[in-house]
């Protein structure tokens, strides 16, 4: 799963996180601008090189594994009417390559989450922003990749917790309820500590952070994260 970060010693886990944010966001840009099935063509070939380049692969997307309904329902929904033709296929053939768009933003995510710690995340942004709004959105931005994990774990639990009470047997609505007010409950059981973690002066607001240097292989990718940046204000144009 790419939730969290995986230790290697690929390409992407020798980038600066800087250049990997810079690749993203040039990435979300230009899928956003090139909606065609060619431009969508051209960003998978990035994607999945940029995923192989983090030492992952088609399991690593398994995480993110909650969204693919909603991706796949979509089109059907967006096309669907109440009257004739009852369904529109232009409607839907755009709600599928918006749909594709995003899963192809979520396998650049993956690649950056899998190849990048949270302390270099963390000093990415505080580097990229400065003063009290950069060391707030950084410390939110490490607490966030620190949490999501363990709430997924949480959650895991609490399921199999109520499998091994014959939880199975139960219908399907109630078992959601079993498995969401455990979820709930133990997330605020967490932001309960984390809250006297801070009263008691254990969280550091600006703790030392790992220095970050730019290599020669930044500069690759900092030219396709530019290159990106280009090719999403020319299809804007």
């Amino acid at each position: 799963m790419t939730l969290s970060y995986v230790p290697g010693d690929s390409l992407a886990h020798r980038l600066d996180p800087r250049s990997k944010l810079l690749v993203q966001v040039g990435f979300a840009s230009a899928a956003f601008a090139h909606t065609t099935p060619r431009g969508l063509t051209a960003l998978t070939v990035v994607a999945v090189g940029c995923l192989r380049l983090a030492g992952g692969g088609p399991r690593d997307l398994w995480a993110y594994r909650v969204a693919l309904p909603f991706l796949l329902v979509a089109p059907f929904v967006a096309g669907a009417t109440l009257g004739d033709p009852w369904f529109r296929v232009d409607r839907a053939a755009d709600t599928a390559l918006a749909s594709y768009r995003v899963l192809l933003v979520l396998v650049v995510a993956a690649a950056y989450v899998r190849s990048t710690p949270v302390r270099d995340s963390r000093a990415a942004i505080q580097h990229t922003v400065p003063g009290r709004p950069g060391q707030l959105l950084g410390a939110g931005v490490a607490l966030v990749f620190r949490f999501l994990p363990l709430l997924k774990r949480d959650l895991l639990t609490a399921r199999d917790a109520m499998r091994v009470r014959l939880g199975d047997e139960l219908p399907v609505r109630d078992r959601m309820r079993i498995v969401a007010v455990a979820g709930i409950d133990r997330a605020l059981g967490r932001a309960d500590r984390l809250g006297t973690a801070l009263a008691a002066r254990c969280f550091a607001w600006n703790p030392t952070l790992p220095r970050l240097a730019f290599g020669r292989a930044d500069a690759v990718a900092l030219a396709v994260g530019c290159g990106l940046l280009a090719a999403a204000l020319a299809g804007a144009v």
